[in-house]
């Protein structure tokens, strides 16, 4: 997925450069909030803590943006960008036990108490891949670019966008309570 996006915009830019084609580019970070209906990868990520079917994690860092703070963004660009440029729209950089915290709290259920190492975590991966393979079940919970991506911590500024567009991001408890209310509303949670 992150590949696509990646070779996604070096194609977009090339246009630009090579064709002059009117481009602006926004890389939102992790958007989470209402409307999830899929849901996302962290959407399932917020929706399996709030329920307490998450027994432990692996550590890793997402930088959250309410999507309604997202999708403001991309109007902002739209408005003020500049040709050729690029802007990040994100807003917290929080460690995963920090969003989890915030899920416990926002919940009043108790969050996962341990911590699994990455390469321990790994064979599990490719077991619930090759299950989610065979039985043509949906995707995993757990899977080996998931567990590989939790490595880097993916921690952003959106500076750039503030100053040149305006743009502001609200703290990630509020994306995050929105998106679990959202979840309760629709009998999802």
């Amino acid at each position: 997925y992150k590949k696509s996006k990646y070779r996604a915009e070096q194609i977009v830019n090339k246009l630009f450069c090579d064709e002059g084609i009117p481009i602006v580019t926004v890389n939102p970070t992790t958007p989470v909030g209402p409307r999830d209906i899929k849901p996302t990868p962290t959407g399932r990520m917020i929706l399996e803590a709030a329920a307490g079917r998450m027994p432990a994690y692996v550590e890793t860092g997402l930088n959250i943006a309410h999507v309604d703070d997202v999708a403001a963004g991309h109007l902002l660009a739209f408005e003020k960008g500049v040709l050729g440029e690029r802007y990040i729209l994100g807003g917290d950089n929080l460690e995963f036990s920090e969003i989890l915290e915030l899920i416990a709290e926002i919940t009043g259920k108790p969050g996962p108490k341990f911590k699994i190492p990455h390469n321990v975590i790994l064979p599990v991966g490719y077991l619930t891949e090759f299950f989610a393979r065979t039985f043509n079940l949906r995707e995993p919970f757990i899977s080996v670019d998931g567990i590989r991506m939790a490595k880097k911590k993916m921690f952003f500024s959106s500076n750039k966008a503030r100053q040149k567009l305006g743009y502001r991001s609200r703290p990630a408890k509020f994306a995050i309570a929105d998106s679990i209310k959202w979840f309760k509303i629709h009998g999802r949670l």
